[in-house]
């Protein structure tokens, strides 16, 4: 477990405190990420004739999937074409993918779920996924029904991250109505600067997925720990 105690972005106020709702990202924070996002991303954009980097799928990493297949794509009248093309391939490879090679969870990711509801903290999953991505993971996992409270997809928003729309959605689908008793976790730098941009009294990164230490502790947060099973050390 890695646990900075440096508040960078976040409040200091809600020490010792517990959250009324906790926002856990899907893919690299409590969903395993084995390369599948990345690789049909890669796939997809190839069968439109654009070729990317690594660093390039690494940069857009907890984006909402259509913005970031947008945001690959170069300048050009047929621009907006491609994207729709390469964006409805991308979720035939990425189904295609989770069928084939299965869908994981964290693991002690639905004990944390459980744990912190049992203390009376709401608990909702956002992502940059649509939702019909987002029901195969959760029908995979066996997470559709009373496992959390509240699931934000990306097309549920008109802004992806950085923008803190999933968050603020979230917070309205569960009743909260203070960002400063939110808790924010993600694996990627555009899951913290959503934390910041939402005003959550913590917000926490995750080394489980997309992005590494040194890119997440350039990024505002309150905490980074090596998985999600360690957020529950904020309320012992």
């Amino acid at each position: 477990m890695s646990d900075e105690g440096v508040l960078i972005g976040g409040r200091a106020e809600n020490r010792g405190l517990i959250p009324a709702l906790v926002v856990f990202d899907l893919a690299g924070t409590t969903v395993r990420d084995s390369g599948q996002v990345p690789a049909a991303f890669a796939a997809a954009l190839a069968e439109s004739g654009v070729a990317v980097s690594a660093a390039d799928l690494t940069a857009v990493r907890g984006a909402s999937k259509r913005q970031a297949v947008l945001q690959l794509i170069p300048d050009g009248p047929q621009r907006a074409t491609i994207a729709e093309a390469a964006y409805a391939a991308f979720r035939n490879h990425l189904t295609r993918l989770y069928r084939a090679g299965g869908v994981e969870p964290i693991a002690g990711a639905a004990g944390v779920f459980s744990s912190l509801r049992a203390r009376g903290v709401r608990v909702a999953l956002n992502t940059g996924f649509d939702r019909d991505i987002t029901s195969l993971l959760m029908d995979s996992l066996g997470w559709n029904r009373g496992v959390v409270d509240a699931v934000v997809c990306g097309d549920d928003v008109e802004r992806g991250r950085p923008a803190p729309d999933l968050i603020r959605r979230a917070m309205t689908e569960t009743g909260t109505a203070d960002a400063a008793s939110v808790c924010s976790v993600g694996d990627t730098v555009l899951d913290l600067m959503a934390g910041r941009s939402a005003g959550v009294g913590w917000n926490v990164g995750v080394l489980s997925g997309a992005h590494d230490r040194s890119r997440l502790e350039a990024a505002p947060h309150t905490h980074l720990f090596d998985s999600v099973v360690d957020v529950l050390s904020l309320w012992p």
